[in-house]
C-alpha cells in the first residue's frame, strides 16, 4: 500500500508507525512542511496519516500550508482513502467535516487513562485496546464529533478521545506512537506547556517507564493492521 504522512514540527514524527510500516513492505513517503515540501495529489497514495504538532488547526494566516493540507485530507476522505489522524491530525480531520474544534477547558500531557466507549466493540480500534489502558498525551485543544462518526474513547480531562468516521477513517487525541525520545523531545520544545495542573505530569514521570512506551507501540501497530490493509 502507497502510505503518505504529513508532518508538521521536527520533533513530532511518526514514530513506532514507520518501522511497522516498512517492515510490513508497504511504500512510504512523506511530505514534512517544515521543509517546505510539496503536497502529493489524492491519487499519489491510498493511506494518508496526519500527525500532531504543537500549533492550532486555526492558524492558516500564520502557516499558510494548514490551507491546502485541510483540503487534501477533506479530499482524501472524500476519495474513501484511508486516513488516520493523530492529536492535531484528529483535530484537522473533524474541523475538515464540520466539526468545531477549541480549547480543553484544561491541557492533558503525560499518562493518564482512555476509556472505551461501548461503540468501539463494533470498530477495530476497540478489538484492540482495552477497556482501559494509560496513554501518552500531549494536546491542549479538543473538537466536536463529526456528523456520522462514531465516538471510540474518553478520558476524565477530554470527552472526545477517539472516533471513527465509517470504516477508513480513524482519528485519535493521544500518542500511541511516541517512543521515549519523542517524549523527552516535546519535553524540551513545549516545555511553556508544562504548568502545574492535575492533567500535566512532571517530565520525570513521563519518561520513568520505558516499558509504557513499548506498551503503547504493539497498540499502535494492532492498531495499524487494521488501518493499513
Amino acid at each position: 500500500m502507497r502510505v503518505h504522512y504529513l508532518q508538521h514540527v521536527p520533533f513530532v514524527c511518526l514514530g513506532s508507525i514507520e518501522a511497522w510500516l516498512l517492515a510490513a513492505g508497504h511504500e512510504l513517503k512523506g511530505t514534512r512542511f517544515f521543509l517546505d515540501e510539496p503536497l502529493p495529489t489524492v491519487d499519489e497514495f491510498d493511506c494518508l496519516i496526519v500527525l500532531g504538532g504543537p500549533m492550532s488547526v486555526h492558524d492558516d494566516a500564520r502557516l499558510p500550508w494548514l490551507v491546502p493540507e485541510k483540503k487534501l485530507i477533506r479530499q482524501s476522505i472524500d476519495a474513501g482513502k484511508r486516513v488516520l489522524g493523530i492529536c492535531l491530525g484528529a483535530q484537522l480531520i473533524a474541523l475538515v467535516m464540520g466539526a468545531r474544534v477549541y480549547p480543553n477547558p484544561e491541557r492533558e500531557i503525560g499518562w493518564f487513562p482512555i476509556h472505551r466507549t461501548p461503540e468501539a466493540a463494533g470498530h477495530p480500534f476497540g478489538r484492540v485496546v482495552p477497556d482501559q489502558v494509560d496513554v501518552f498525551h500531549w494536546h491542549g485543544d479538543t473538537f466536536d464529533l463529526p456528523n456520522g462518526s462514531v465516538l471510540l474513547a474518553s478520558s476524565e480531562a477530554c470527552q472526545n478521545q477517539a472516533y471513527a468516521i465509517g470504516g477508513r477513517v480513524l482519528a485519535f487525541q493521544f500518542h500511541l506512537e511516541a517512543f521515549i525520545e519523542g517524549a523527552k523531545s516535546l519535553i524540551v520544545e513545549c516545555q511553556d506547556e508544562l504548568i502545574p495542573s492535575p492533567h500535566i505530569q512532571k517530565p520525570a514521570e513521563m519518561i520513568a517507564n520505558p516499558e509504557r512506551f513499548d506498551r503503547i507501540n504493539r497498540m499502535m501497530d494492532l492498531v495499524l493492521r487494521h488501518v493499513v490493509t
